[in-house]
């Protein structure tokens, strides 16, 4: 994204990016917030573009619109990337802080707002529903990894332990406020935007073209789907990843 907008007709735009995670969280991954910013200056020098990082260690539900420093004018856009899972819904939390977050985004009237989300159903099923379907997800998961990275790999070391072992383990050990990894699937994701008053984004067709040639270099397992106004990327016949647009 950075780089297409640093190569605009017109020249780059100055671009603020505020990232939002959790102050303190056992189950935080990397080194968080100063990581994201070192890595962003990075690429603002090297493509020569004006770029301004805003961070906000707080707890999605606890954001405001104060905390965001919104400017008039600006073209606003929010990403939710693999992270609107961790915030509590009413099966936790009777005031349901996920659909509250959800309504305060849309309160700020984005241009547009991305969802990419795990497509599958960990919330609030029963244990051993939970466990089954755990097992069948990661196992898919992790085949579709040792078939693209070397395991000697450092990134695939990162990946497997630092990311989808901690969320193995929070699914299947924890309960209550203790399980922060609840996952939901796309028709449920999709009623929770519409409750908000989210209307659905159509979709890229040259973004959906991109994808599939990087996918067939990778493996013919990888499938992607498109269905209800969304993308699915799966293995086998597996869905793994939903990603859709809303505004």
């Amino acid at each position: 994204l950075i780089q297409a907008l640093a190569a605009r007709p017109g020249g780059p735009p100055h671009v603020r990016i505020t990232g939002i995670d959790d102050p303190d969280s056992k189950y935080a991954r990397g080194s968080g917030l100063q990581a994201v910013g070192e890595r962003l200056d990075r690429m603002s020098k090297k493509f020569g573009i004006p770029l301004e990082f805003h961070p906000v260690p707080v707890f999605a539900q606890d954001v405001t619109r104060d905390m965001l420093d919104i400017r008039p004018g600006e073209a606003l856009a929010v990403n939710f990337t693999l992270q609107l899972h961790h915030t509590p819904d009413e099966s936790v939390d009777v005031h349901n802080p996920r659909d509250g977050l959800l309504r305060m985004v849309k309160s700020l009237s984005p241009n547009v707002t991305t969802l990419v989300e795990q497509e599958s159903n960990t919330n609030t099923t029963p244990f051993l529903t939970r466990f089954a379907e755990t097992l069948d997800y990661y196992s898919a998961m992790f085949e579709s990894i040792d078939v693209t990275l070397p395991r000697e790999s450092k990134e695939r070391i990162n990946v497997e332990q630092h990311c989808l072992a901690k969320d193995i383990v929070n699914i299947i050990a924890c309960e209550e406020k203790d399980r922060v990894e609840r996952h939901e699937l796309l028709g449920k994701w999709k009623s929770r935007l519409g409750m908000a008053g989210f209307k659905p984004y159509p979709l890229s067709s040259y973004v959906n073209s991109v994808i599939r040639t990087l996918l067939k270099s990778y493996s013919d397992k990888y499938t992607l789907v498109e269905k209800d106004g969304a993308m699915l990327l799966g293995w086998n016949e597996r869905h793994l990843i939903s990603a859709s647009a809303w505004h």
